[in-house]
């Protein structure tokens, strides 16, 4: 996931997407955990990509906390 398709989704959305992300990690850890992975990369992109949605996330609070000039 590119950090370009997070910029147009709204707070919702994202927090959605960050919940689908973590359940789908989750799921990769039970996998490994009973040696049924297939592909362990997908741990590590999993993972970034959560921070990636975390990180705009963020970014979008701030914006909304900041007060507008004038």
């Amino acid at each position: 996931m590119k950090f370009a398709e997070l910029k147009d989704m709204t707070v919702a959305e994202l927090a959605v997407k960050s919940r689908d992300l973590r359940q789908e990690l989750f799921n990769l850890r039970l996998q490994k955990a009973t040696a049924q992975l297939e592909k362990p990369s997908r741990l590590r992109l999993l993972r970034k990509d959560i921070a990636r949605v975390e990180t705009r996330i963020t970014q979008l609070r701030q914006q909304s906390a900041q007060p507008k000039a004038a």
